[in-house]
């Protein structure tokens, strides 16, 4: 358990989802998928550093952990209990790290390809 109480990893509930293919290994996400969105909740084993890119509408909240967000530009340290929005189609890139966890909701359904099973 994490100070407070928190658990150190999601519930077996979330990791028994489709699993995200995010293209780094370091990285592992689980995806709830509906008609007007996505949910992803993913966590970092070590740094990572994803590149500048694009996409819709992401609000997310930092479960536990850091992460540096770059938005158009201007760069920010997130932690545990932070939220942070992405506008539509905004140049941005984020840098976690080790014991980073987050849920993001993303305003496109099919935007995180999932892991074959």
């Amino acid at each position: 358990m994490a100070p407070g109480g928190m658990p150190r990893e999601f519930p077996s509930f979330v990791r028994t989802l489709p699993e995200a293919d995010l293209g780094y290994p370091a990285l592992r996400g689980w995806v709830l998928q509906g008609e007007r969105g996505c949910v992803l909740y993913w966590e970092a084993v070590t740094e990572v550093a994803l590149p500048e890119h694009c996409h819709a509408e992401c609000w997310g909240v930092v479960v536990d952990g850091r992460m540096e967000l770059m938005v158009d530009g201007y760069t920010r340290v997130y932690t545990r209990g932070d939220l942070y929005v992405v506008p539509p189609q905004a140049r941005h890139r984020a840098r976690v790290f080790p014991g980073f966890r987050g849920v993001e909701h993303l305003s496109d359904p099919d935007l995180l390809p999932v892991r074959k099973r």
